[in-house]
């Protein structure tokens, strides 16, 4: 067995245990590989071990690595910020967006979606500790956005994506994933028929999936410590 291999069998046995924790069947949350900075040759690896969803920071590094594996039936999940001159790039090349935090980016993702693929998976990011310099919508402005999203074409609204700072206990941890949870929540009661809550990764999965999450983003407990220079 490799090391990613294991690595996998790893994450997987938390995810579990998680779950039996939490009382929530184990297929209700989707492991999302965090592949960033690792070349195609480790995504191929984790392929191998059984691995199909693996998400994506740095857009141009991403393509790259897409079109090399084009071969294996892969899905691509945008996970990091998306500038203005990069969504044609994410249009056309990814299955997900976790990043949509303003309504700009979701109308040039729809205009550039080619009409040959599948709509645009997409979530948006909410910015649950509330600071100025974080990336995500806050939530007092996540259903106007949500509403906006869902209407256009090419793209399919999924859900929720939050990524909050690592907090200083796993109760705090908890609590600010279900700021998030609620939010989902709340856009479910206003008809908008989400199934996707993005949040969790190596350090704090436990927590987010007690909080109802439904995707949980792992990379270094995956493909171990990223380099100094990503």
């Amino acid at each position: 067995m490799t090391i990613i291999a294991h690595n996998l069998e790893t994450v997987r046995a938390r995810m579990a245990a998680a779950c039996r924790a939490a009382g929530r069947d184990v297929h209700q949350v989707t492991l999302l590989a965090v592949s960033k900075t690792f070349g195609p040759e480790a995504v191929e690896e984790a392929w191998t071990a059984g691995q199909t969803a693996f998400g994506e920071n740095y857009i141009q590094e991403a393509v790259q690595k897409i079109t090399q594996l084009r071969h294996l039936p892969l899905q691509w999940h945008c996970i990091g910020p998306i500038q203005s001159n990069k969504t044609r790039l994410v249009a056309e090349h990814f299955d997900w967006v976790h990043t949509v935090d303003r309504l700009k980016v979701a109308q040039r993702l729809s205009e550039q979606r080619p009409p040959g693929l599948p709509a645009l998976q997409v979530c948006i990011q909410v910015n649950v500790d509330g600071g100025p310099t974080k990336s995500g919508v806050l939530p007092q402005e996540a259903l106007a956005l949500a509403q906006q999203v869902a209407v256009l074409p090419g793209l399919r609204l999924r859900g929720v994506m939050s990524m909050p700072d690592l907090a200083t206990d796993s109760i705090a941890t908890y609590a600010l994933f279900m700021r998030a949870k609620t939010i989902f929540d709340d856009l479910n009661a206003k008809g908008l028929a989400l199934d996707t809550l993005s949040m969790g990764m190596s350090a704090d999965l436990e927590e987010a999936i007690r909080a109802g999450s439904t995707l949980v983003r792992v990379g270094s407990g995956i493909f171990g410590g990223r380099p100094k220079s990503a």
